[in-house]
């Protein structure tokens, strides 16, 4: 994939993620909702909320590769949090988890606050799509 991040001045700095990808490809993989779901369809981590993400980044992670995707891949992600709160105090920590897991190439992204996840003990669930070369 060519991916050109876009992160205009006139916007806030984009840290984390960039404002614009425009990706060039020819195939695009969409990816489903990744909670801290374990191979026996358990969530993993407990109750916390860093322990859930890289296990869920993980997995978004892991259906990427099984499409013969890598990170760099990744054009858009959306975060679904049940608690912005507990999120946004834990950023710093989110984001080293991300960075080694994926890098900073970073896609478009976006976090919102939802009321619960499918699994009700799960606090956090990525989803995105990718454009392959």
């Amino acid at each position: 994939m060519s991916a050109e991040r876009i992160n205009p001045p006139g916007l806030a700095p984009a840290t984390g993620f960039s404002h614009a990808v425009v990706a060039t490809g020819t195939r695009v993989v969409f990816l489903a909702g990744q909670t801290a779901l374990d191979a026996d369809g358990r969530i993993t981590g407990g109750p916390s909320l860093t322990a859930q993400f890289e296990r869920a980044l993980a997995n978004l992670l892991a259906a990427l590769a099984a499409a013969g995707g890598t990170p760099a891949d990744l054009a858009r992600v959306t975060v679904y949090a049940t608690d912005i709160a507990a999120y946004r105090a834990h950023a710093a920590e989110l984001g080293r988890i991300w960075r080694r897991s994926a890098g900073r190439d970073y896609p478009a992204m976006a976090v919102v606050q939802v009321v619960r996840l499918w699994d009700e003990t799960a606090l956090v669930e990525l989803d995105g799509f990718a454009v392959l070369p």
